[in-house]
């Protein structure tokens, strides 16, 4: 991907998505967890969840400024493409996809729209 070639994403930080592909939990995977967004991507169509796709780093041994040691190993979270979550939706707790709708609202006097992010399968707003 080019660096202008960023596309607009249906999924906002702190969204409630569920992992919809790749390995079943059954078989060591995230398929089918739940967690909230952490982080987008637009540039790179990607996003962070909390508690999905967990990966191990190796930080290498040093030592910190009162002389405690650090390094090891630590988990954290990696980057996923969105294609490979949904949102969940709010009522039914199933993941959902989405669609705008555009509200017409009076401020300060004036006629304004508004586009609301709203699941397509209950009608609710996100």
């Amino acid at each position: 991907m080019g660096a202008n070639n960023k596309q607009k994403m249906k999924i906002k930080k702190g969204d409630l998505v569920q992992v919809i592909s790749g390995r079943s939990q059954k078989n060591g995977g995230d398929r089918g967890k739940q967690g909230k967004v952490i982080a987008v991507y637009p540039e790179t169509q990607r996003v962070l969840v909390e508690g999905i796709n967990r990966v191990t780093k190796h930080i290498k041994a040093g030592a910190t400024a009162r002389g405690t040691r650090t390094g090891g190993l630590t988990h954290t979270e990696a980057a996923i493409h969105v294609s490979n979550v949904a949102i969940v939706d709010p009522e039914t707790k199933k993941p959902t996809r989405i669609k705008t709708r555009v509200e017409t609202v009076e401020r300060g006097g004036r006629q304004k729209a508004s586009r609301v992010r709203v699941a397509v399968t209950s009608d609710k707003d996100l």
